[in-house]
């Protein structure tokens, strides 16, 4: 039986963070009602002339370098030229056969393979409208997208010597986590795939194994989550192999990701390159961009993802996933470097961090700058427990409070009487009434259920109003239950 292998490739269509559009004036902001930051720029009207963001291309610079592309020297823009509603110049303003980046990579790891996922082009165009479809067969279409600065970034395949491709819808997710998480670093982007400023278009196609002509590709469109394009490009790998294996052939077709039946779905036969037109914008002139510039731009690149990851592992000794954890947003990630800096145990802080942090903040909806605790208080909450001032169940409730409030810990443990119980006399008494209790249980731990001692540390401490100190309750209960 023949066997299959894919070709995945990866056009990742990314928003950017400017104040205005690419080519006017006007704002850029999402939602509102319906066509009100438009002009007569990037409505395309008769005698309008389009004006180059500096902003934008300063950004997608800056994201071409962080990727390890080279830049050109010279960049023109083009005339991609088809109609559709939501285009209203039935031409977009994009780049063709000189980008600004090229041939650069994203380094990912998946399936326990570490891999460099080759990167063809980075290159700017000119986002559309949007179309809003109603109930009666009705459509308008929201020109407030329309001139966005949209960035365009596309893998290669195949990959040049020393590179990658993308080989399973799993590599396809954490390629997009990778990206996502760069530009986050970077600050171009928000990069909200739940509000279109990013979006994902996987391009599939299935070959024997071992031939080197591809196959046909198809390509996927409303993929609006990770999850979704896990999923998507799960679904239409197997769907090429069952096609094909009944003696079919595959289409080349854009597909939409019906998210409700877990389907792909037919949209439109899929366009060739030449179908397009591209021929060099008459109304903008060259970029040229020097080394000075360039250098420039590259000193503004902050210490991204995988650059934190290592070092969170070798400065720190973090296992790996903690410091996958702890890297995945530029906020948390300052969060956890100003806590672990001024802590004696990195290791307690990224378990306090990775564990009721992050528990809260979810539960909560906080965003991480936005959370009333400081480093302060999550030293302050390790040199409590250190000195045996509580102990660690009870410094929960510290930190949840004091995530809450912003009080210190030392003031919530005064405040609300806190203090670990020590005294040994004191939990001798709260054992002995535990034991005397629970003779049965008594029975069972000295007939060979040793297991049962976790029971009877949670009844002393719920005694002791978990106040006591966990060490000495089990040092007791050991000896007493051994008759």
């Amino acid at each position: 039986m023949v066997e299959y292998e894919p070709v995945i490739g990866m056009e990742v269509h990314v928003e950017l963070q400017t104040q205005s559009k690419m080519f006017c004036g006007c704002k850029v902001e999402f939602g509102g009602e319906p066509n009100t930051r438009c002009c007569p720029v990037c409505l395309g009207l008769p005698g309008s002339l389009p004006v180059v963001n500096k902003r934008a291309i300063e950004l997608m610079t800056k994201t071409a370098l962080a990727l390890n592309c080279s830049i050109a020297s010279q960049s023109i823009f083009h005339r991609k030229n088809y109609y559709y509603p939501d285009l209203p110049k039935n031409y977009q303003i994009s780049q063709y056969d000189n980008p600004l980046g090229s041939n650069g990579y994203v380094e990912i790891s998946a399936g326990g393979r570490h891999k460099k996922i080759a990167i063809r082009r980075v290159h700017m165009e000119e986002d559309a409208g949007k179309l809003l479809h109603q109930e009666g067969n009705k459509s308008h279409v929201d020109y407030n997208r329309s001139g966005v600065p949209l960035m365009e970034i596309v893998t290669m395949n195949p990959p040049p010597p020393g590179l990658d491709q993308i080989e399973s819808a799993e590599e396809a997710r954490e390629y997009l986590q990778r990206l996502r998480q760069i530009l986050l670093y970077l600050g171009v982007s928000d990069v909200k795939m739940e509000e279109g400023s990013m979006r994902c278009e996987p391009n599939i196609s299935i070959k024997p194994k071992g031939q080197v002509e591809f196959g046909t590709k198809t390509e996927i469109k409303n993929l609006n989550s990770f999850r979704a394009v896990y999923m998507g490009v799960e679904y239409e790998l197997k769907r090429q192999e069952k096609v094909l294996r009944a003696g079919g052939r595959v289409v080349q077709e854009t597909r939409r990701w019906d998210d409700s039946r877990s389907v792909t779905a037919s949209m439109r036969s899929k366009e060739v390159e030449q179908e397009y037109r591209y021929f060099p914008e008459p109304d903008l002139v060259p970029m040229i961009f020097n080394d000075e510039w360039i250098d420039e731009l590259h000193s503004t690149i902050p210490e991204l993802p995988l650059e934190k990851i290592n070092r969170f592992i070798e400065s720190y000794s973090l296992p790996q996933a903690d410091a996958e954890v702890l890297a995945d947003t530029p906020e948390l990630a300052d969060f956890y470097d100003n806590c672990a800096k001024c802590s004696k145990d990195p290791k307690a802080v990224a378990n306090w961090v990775t564990g009721e942090f992050l528990r809260l903040i979810n539960a909560t909806g906080t965003p991480v700058d936005a959370t009333k605790l400081t480093p302060e208080h999550i030293c302050s909450l390790l040199d409590l427990i250190d000195k045996g001032t509580i102990n660690r169940n009870i410094a929960k409730t510290v930190f949840e409070e004091m995530f809450n409030s912003g009080k210190l810990p030392a003031d919530i443990v005064k405040e609300k009487s806190l203090e670990q119980v020590t005294d040994t006399g004191a939990i001798e008494a709260a054992v002995d009434k535990v034991i005397a209790a629970h003779s049965a249980e008594v029975d069972r731990f000295r007939a060979g259920e040793e297991k049962l001692i976790g029971f009877f540390v949670g009844q002393v401490m719920r005694e002791s109003k978990g106040k006591a100190n966990p060490g000495v309750v089990n040092k007791l209960l050991k000896s007493k239950l051994a008759g």
